[in-house]
């Protein structure tokens, strides 16, 4: 193992208590995995079989296998990326918000246990706050934040270029762009394409629980 990445694991697993405590202060239900292998086992384990299961944009999720898991596990998947046209891949998206168990990550959050979201339809976003029975969230402590400002800023400057960049790379030239495409930062846009449309905090989980939060001592997604 690298050396940053033994120091990071340290560090993880010094913090990691805390926030897992601040998020159970919060009604969060908490958890805390070395990896993200474990964490993807542990994430299956918390969905009952048979469940409907859904997601939204996520490369956390895409990085430790747990979608391709979930697709050919015991589950029924809702998966939009299956949908034949912009019609049913909305359509798809609509009945994820009533589905069994969400499946997602954060943009951000702060060691006292706050959630940061920035999303640009607003379906996650949506999904977290209210509709799914329960939401399990995988989050690499490299998201983990000082401060609740602090976590905001993460989740406007660096996530959302990033995710910028990914969601809109396959577009065609006709396509609006964002400014943070053309510059790597965030330029507080009010382009059609932004992805910055909804910015959440979820400061409690309501009802206690309904919100699972694994924390991982590995570097995932934005």
């Amino acid at each position: 193992m690298r050396r940053d990445n033994e120091s990071f694991s340290k560090r993880c697993d010094l913090l990691a208590p805390h926030v897992v405590k601040a998020l159970q202060s919060r009604n969060f239900e908490a958890y805390y995995c070395r990896t993200g292998e474990e964490a993807a086992t542990l994430a299956l384990g918390l969905i009952p079989g048979g469940a409907s299961v859904s997601w939204g944009g996520s490369v956390t999720l895409q990085e430790i296998g747990l979608l391709d898991q979930v697709r050919h596990g015991p589950f029924r998947p809702l998966d939009r990326d299956t949908a034949q046209t912009p019609e049913e891949r909305l359509a798809l998206m609509r009945q994820a918000l009533l589905c069994d168990v969400y499946l997602a990550s954060v943009n951000a959050l702060s060691e006292d246990g706050q959630l940061v979201n920035v999303d640009g339809v607003g379906n996650r976003v949506a999904a977290f706050t209210f509709g799914p029975r329960s939401v399990v969230a995988v989050v690499g402590m490299n998201k983990l934040c000082k401060t609740l400002p602090a976590a905001e800023i993460r989740a406007r400057t660096y996530a959302a270029p990033l995710n910028a960049q990914r969601v809109l790379a396959g577009a065609g030239p006709e396509t609006v762009k964002t400014p943070c495409q053309h510059t790597g930062t965030c330029a507080d846009c009010k382009s059609s394409a932004s992805i910055c449309s909804f910015l959440i905090t979820i400061r409690m989980c309501r009802p206690a629980r309904r919100i699972k939060i694994i924390l991982v001592g590995e570097p995932l997604g934005y």
